[in-house]
């Protein structure tokens, strides 16, 4: 099984977003409007042949019931329920994925970063939350404050 999927294209390598929904749309025949909540989720890093780096980009949405899928070139498309994924012959990236979101991902909206690697000889993802450093989200607890008060009156 190989989940939809692609390359980005020149003129979309700063909105990788864009670059899903075309893929989508060739490979399955839906359309943005077929599509609620399409949201990065995973950006994974990985070396390829020692001298590619490859980035993969992946997305999770919802598709509205009544939409038909087409006939494509890419393969025989077919439904699969999520908790069956794990069960499906899928490359090493998307198991890894599939296991993180069920044990970490799936109740919260973050945004996660892994690095691909191997580790005795299997395939392990080292995952941080993706963030932007310039509005770190602070909360706030009582060694918090106090460092806070204290940084502020030295400034």
């Amino acid at each position: 099984m190989v989940p939809i999927g692609g390359h980005i294209e020149g003129e979309e390598i700063e909105d990788p977003n864009k670059a899903c929904l075309r893929e989508i749309e060739e490979e399955t025949g839906l359309l943005v409007n077929h599509i609620d909540s399409l949201t990065l989720r995973y950006v994974v890093l990985r070396m390829k042949d020692k001298n590619e780096i490859r980035i993969q980009y992946v997305y999770f949405g919802n598709v509205m019931s009544e939409s038909e899928l087409i006939e494509s070139d890419e393969g025989q498309l077919s439904w699969i329920e999520s908790k069956d994924i794990s069960q499906q012959n899928v490359t090493a990236t998307t198991r890894e994925i599939i296991k993180h979101y069920f044990v970490e991902g799936i109740g919260t909206d973050q945004v996660y970063v892994g690095s691909m690697k191997s580790f005795k000889g299997e395939p392990l993802i080292t995952w941080a939350v993706l963030e932007d450093w310039e509005f770190p989200v602070i909360t706030c607890s009582r060694e918090k404050n106090a460092l806070l008060k204290a940084s502020n009156k030295e400034s």
